[in-house]
């Protein structure tokens, strides 16, 4: 009997809790209601519906020229807008699709038409089911709406939705020749200036002159020449126009006058082929004259039409003034040749000198 007690009551008391828990919990939710406003309703989840259209890649966004963006990021065209604006005049050059290239063909939702094709030399792709299609001459954007209306003009679509991008351009570069380190064809992507040609091709060599010439595709009989600043400090004075694909930069390689004989560093200097120096100015930068060089016998070689000429000089009458300083360019030798009797003279000086020496050693 008292077991049968103790079950009843344990039974009572949690029925108690229960329903003290359930109080508590009541009264909490209406406290909320009361706090926040009434709750939304609840409404059950919809399921998860597959898109009828995929999302624009990044790269078939770039080849059809779409301004498609996911949602939450944006397009990678208005984020670089504010970056950086060409100026007027000279913005980026149009690509077009030309012989070569490699082209990638989405066609959405209809992925057995996708595909990755070579344009050939005669500008066309051959694309599956349509084969081929003339792309030659057309920005990429203008190849997909082209290839759309293929496939409607075929019934194979009823409404299609292409992208074309451009994997890799054979077509659209620009060649960098003369006197650069790294002379190739190099892309014009985007916009590129003069500077940043020559900087693809490793820069200037040591030999190139000032002068840069742009040999335009569509005006090959004008060339443009552009004069390539020395110095950093005058780059702010650099003209650097921009770079349209199929241009032509030569540098021009700079003049060498020779100089030989008796000065003190025989060899080639530099100079620009539309610069001309002085006799003395030549000698300078050879380092000067030795003392056994024989200044009246110089010889200048210069070159003319009919072959080589050779004009006699006196390097004394031009230092002190008697003789006009001669203007050397591109291609002068200057002969400075040695005297036999200061060569003699100071051999005998100088053994002389070796002799008493000597002598004074042994005597002591």
């Amino acid at each position: 009997m008292e077991q049968a007690t103790v079950e009843a009551w344990m039974l009572n008391s949690n029925r108690a809790l229960a329903l003290f828990a359930v109080l508590l919990l009541a009264a909490g939710l209406v406290a909320g209601a009361q706090q926040g406003g009434q709750p939304a309703p609840s409404t059950p989840m919809s399921p998860v519906t597959p898109m009828s259209t995929p999302l624009s890649t990044p790269q078939a966004a770039a080849g059809s020229g779409s301004s498609a963006f996911v949602a939450g990021y944006p397009s990678a065209r208005g984020s670089m807008a504010g970056m950086q604006s060409a100026p007027a005049g000279e913005n980026a050059p149009l690509i077009h699709i030309g012989p070569g290239d490699l082209l990638n063909v989405i066609v959405f939702e209809t992925p057995e038409l996708s595909t990755s094709v070579r344009v050939n030399q005669d500008g066309a792709a051959n694309l599956p089911v349509l084969g081929m299609v003339q792309l030659a001459g057309l920005s990429a954007n203008e190849a997909s709406r082209v290839i759309e209306q293929a496939y409607k003009a075929h019934g194979l679509l009823i409404d299609p939705h292409v992208s074309v991008f451009v994997a890799e351009y054979a077509s659209q570069g620009a060649s960098v020749l003369g006197e650069v380190r790294a002379p190739g064809v190099y892309p014009t992507l985007g916009t590129r200036r003069l500077m940043d040609m020559l900087s693809l091709a490793g820069g200037v060599a040591p030999t190139a002159g000032k002068i840069a010439s742009i040999i335009h595709q569509g005006d090959p009989t004008h060339p443009e020449q552009i004069a390539i600043q020395p110095t950093p400090a005058s780059l702010h004075a650099q003209v650097n126009p921009v770079i349209q694909p199929g241009d032509t930069i030569v540098v021009a390689k700079s003049g060498v006058i020779y100089v030989i004989g008796d000065v003190l560093r025989p060899g080639g200097i530099l100079v620009d082929n539309n610069e001309r120096l002085s006799l003395l100015d030549v000698v300078s930068l050879a380092g000067g004259l030795n003392k056994t060089a024989a200044m009246s016998k110089t010889k200048l070689i210069r070159k003319v039409p009919a072959g080589r000429e050779e004009v006699d000089l006196d390097l004394k009458h031009v230092l002190y003034g008697k003789q006009a300083d001669v203007l050397v360019s591109d291609g002068d030798i200057l002969f400075v040749p040695s005297s036999t009797g200061k060569t003699f003279l100071y051999r005998g000086i100088e053994a002389a000198i070796g002799l008493s020496t000597s002598y004074a050693l042994f005597v002591h």
